[in-house]
């Protein structure tokens, strides 16, 4: 089968498009033939060894899939011909790929390979940041930082479904039209010089109830600023690259908190299957709408990838197999 492969040479450059021996799977895992694999920021990390997770090289980079089971390893509950979608800690660049059975999600009918793949990560992180981390229902605002990314629509859509206000930041006319076509009642340039402000009249003078940090650096320090009287800063990401220094004070003089939005499906099997089961529900019932850039396939992984170093995409990155 064909695989992208991370070897010696690290970042993009060091990608190779290599013919290896399908993986077979043991107890508790499926192979799956890979239909759409869907692109996170963190292989970016992964295959530059600036991530926690640092496989032994060489590797197949990629976290989400979508697909058909061809196998069932020994005590699984999930059979051959299923369709589903998955997170996997690494290996989902590929024709065929190992899953936990355990993280594999059934995609209901309507559900479509390339929708499907979106889902795993940055809707079940949005869904767990929102309704787990903090509580988000009817009448809280929502500040979502960089909104046009896969994680930015995600929350956005999840947030409106759970009838909050969202305002949204993007970069540029185009992805802050975007971010309105997405659900934001309202938009803040990332770069504008009174940021603090538009946000606290977007907000009724208020601040945010709930604020969702995927970029750190800069993006945190606006982020206390805009809190409200007991906010919540929810960090998931740094895509800035800089993981900042949250000044305590910042928290005391507004009673607010900062809280990491991470989950396990070992750890947080519970608080996992929630998550799921709400968003399915979501998806179902057309609240959740994945945005999904399909310009390209399998063997232009690196052109993708670069596409998202360089902040040159909206919503989700997903190749076709």
């Amino acid at each position: 089968m064909k695989a992208w492969r991370s070897g010696d040479v690290r970042g993009i450059d060091g990608l190779e498009l290599a013919g290896i021996e399908p993986p077979v799977p043991g107890p508790g895992e499926l192979l799956v033939r890979v239909e759409a694999a869907a692109i996170n920021f963190s292989d970016l990390l992964m295959i530059g060894d600036r991530y926690q997770v640092r496989p032994e090289r060489p590797f197949t980079p990629g976290q989400e899939v979508a697909g058909i089971v061809a196998e069932a390893g020994p005590g699984t509950a999930i059979r051959p011909g299923e369709r589903i979608a998955s997170k996997l800690v690494f290996g989902g660049f590929a024709e065929m790929a190992v899953v936990r059975d355990d993280m594999a999600i059934r995609l209901p009918g309507a559900i479509g390979f390339a929708d499907g793949a979106a889902l795993p990560v940055v809707y079940t992180t949005a869904v767990v940041a929102l309704t787990e981390t903090a509580s988000v229902g009817e009448g809280d605002t929502v500040l979502v930082f960089a909104a046009t990314g896969g994680m930015g629509i995600a929350a956005t859509q999840v947030a409106k479904a759970l009838g909050a206000t969202v305002v949204a930041v993007a970069t540029g006319p185009e992805k802050e039209a975007v971010a309105c076509e997405e659900g934001a009642d309202a938009v803040v340039p990332s770069g504008a010089a009174d940021f603090t402000e538009r946000v606290m009249a977007a907000t009724g003078g208020r601040g945010a109830g709930v604020v969702l940090d995927t970029v750190g650096g800069e993006a945190t320090a606006r982020a206390l600023e805009c809190l409200a009287w007991r906010g919540e800063l929810l960090v998931a990401g740094f895509l800035s690259g800089e993981v900042p220094r949250i000044p305590g004070h910042r928290l005391l003089l507004k009673g607010a908190a900062a809280k990491g939005v991470y989950w396990d499906h070992g750890r947080d099997r519970a608080l996992v299957e929630r998550a799921v089961r709400r968003m399915l529900e979501m998806v179902e019932s057309g609240a959740i709408r994945p945005r999904v850039d399909m310009r390209y396939r399998l063997a232009d992984l690196p052109r993708a990838l670069t596409a998202l170093e360089r902040r040159e995409t909206v919503g989700k990155l997903v190749l076709a197999t």
